[in-house]
């Protein structure tokens, strides 16, 4: 079994930056991060290969935020910058158990999940 363990939420002013850890606990391949506002579904933000050599981004996010790993600490990270208002959400980090992931911006393909941070965007 793997856990997941999210951190660095907290409250920002748009156009501030934040970074989001996600330590894990056990073997992981492919990792990413979902987020949920309230009354919308959850949504994905971001994916990242188990090398660390791949990585996939959400429209809404491309060119804001960068997902990256550090595998001799079983981390992902989740650096934000220029933050806007309609990113607040609770953010969720995901684990593919399998070597193999076919679909890195579905919610079902991961099989471990965080219990989130929230991530507050003031205007």
């Amino acid at each position: 079994q793997v856990q997941l363990v999210e951190s660095g939420g907290g409250l920002v002013q748009a156009g501030g930056s934040l970074r989001l850890s996600c330590a894990a606990s056990g073997r992981t391949y492919a990792m990413a991060w979902f987020r949920q506002a309230p009354g919308k579904e959850r949504e994905f933000v971001a994916a990242i290969s188990w090398s660390g050599g791949n990585t996939c981004y959400a429209d809404s996010v491309k060119g804001r935020f960068t997902i990256s790993r550090d595998k001799s600490k079983n981390t992902v990270y989740l650096q934000m910058s220029s933050l806007k208002p309609e990113d607040t959400a609770a953010y969720y980090c995901a684990a593919d158990k399998n070597l193999k992931t076919i679909a890195w911006g579905s919610s079902a393909e991961y099989d471990y999940w965080g219990q989130g941070t929230q991530v507050t965007v003031s205007s």
